[in-house]
């Protein structure tokens, strides 16, 4: 079967490598080189990055809006498409062109969490499970039926971890779903009308630690973040990024900063925690701004007279 992909960033590069080795991809579409990084030069995506190391045919469309897109779609000759985060939606003129349709590999177990960022959305508001949903494309946002759903569980993995494990199942999830098209056995499942929710994209603000808020839910914010949505907060008047922490309740943590309050912080027996309004975030590893990535320890190492101070947290 000859499949065009399309998609843009990692996740999508990574299920594009997967297919790529056990199927036949004609063509790949991608979203246009972006500014990105501090340097302000255009970047290619990372699906076009991987489909240039792969020698395959990419194609990056202004917009798929126009007959351009449709008319380039259509000479290439493909039975199906395949889709995963491409970052715009696919007009009705597209999905009518391959001889499959199209299918799409939504990371989250639909209907919950249709939209931009399913997997931030199920670590932020505590899910246990996200997922993938290969679905059948329509007009509407992840609308259309399913033919498989595959849960992840979240524990206590970050983002990059779950995009690595969904890219897995979603990479398995296309190879099987596909070999059940060739051989004409494809059942699909009408979405349930209850269940559903939006992921809206992720705000920088939304990802800023509080701590007014629970201790769960600002180690969740960290989970969620990346580099292009960090997690902040300003210790001891130093903003940081804080690229890791959880939740301490190990007897040690908790007697150690038994007398801790709402916003303070300490430094004790080489670890870092902080109180929120109702528990203690142990910091594991942090990005002081202006410097590189270290570990907690390293970081206090760099307070002066740090160890044993009781110090304060905020907003940043």
């Amino acid at each position: 079967m000859r499949i065009a992909f399309m998609g843009t960033p990692q996740l999508a590069a990574d299920i594009l490598e997967k297919l790529a080795a056990q199927q036949e991809v004609a063509a790949v579409f991608t979203r246009p080189d972006a500014v990105r990084g501090r340097g302000k030069k255009l970047v290619a995506s990372p699906v076009k990055q991987t489909a240039s190391d792969l020698g395959l045919d990419v194609y990056t469309p202004m917009t798929l809006k126009d007959e351009e897109a449709p008319q380039l779609l259509e000479s290439i000759d493909v039975d199906l498409v395949c889709v995963v985060a491409y970052g715009a939606l696919l007009p009705v003129r597209i999905l009518q062109i391959p001889r499959y349709g199209c299918i799409n590999a939504h990371m989250s177990l639909l209907p919950r969490w249709r939209g931009a960022a399913p997997v931030q959305r199920a670590i932020l508001s505590g899910d246990e499970f996200c997922g993938v949903s290969i679905m059948k494309m329509e007009e509407g946002l992840d609308t259309g039926p399913y033919c498989l759903q595959e849960k992840v569980e979240i524990a206590d993995k970050n983002l990059a971890q779950l995009e690595s494990e969904l890219a897995d199942a979603g990479a398995k999830g296309f190879i099987e779903v596909i070999s059940v098209m060739e051989n004409g056995t494809i059942e699909w499942i009408d979405q349930p009308e209850s269940g559903v929710t939006y992921a809206e994209k992720i705000e920088k603000s939304e990802l800023i630690l509080d701590p007014d808020d629970l201790a769960w839910k600002n180690v969740a914010r960290v989970k969620a973040s990346s580099e292009a949505h960090p997690a902040r907060a300003v210790f001891d008047g130093r903003p940081l990024t804080i690229l890791a922490a959880s939740k301490a309740e190990d007897e040690d943590a908790l007697d150690t900063c038994k007398a801790l309050t709402q916003g303070q912080a300490l430094f004790s027996r080489k670890r870092l925690f902080m109180m929120a309004s109702d528990g203690l975030i142990e910091l594991t590893c942090v990005k002081p701004d202006g410097k590189k990535a270290m570990d907690a320890r390293s970081f206090a190492a760099g307070i002066q007279g740090i160890k044993g101070k009781v110090l304060s947290w905020e907003r940043a």
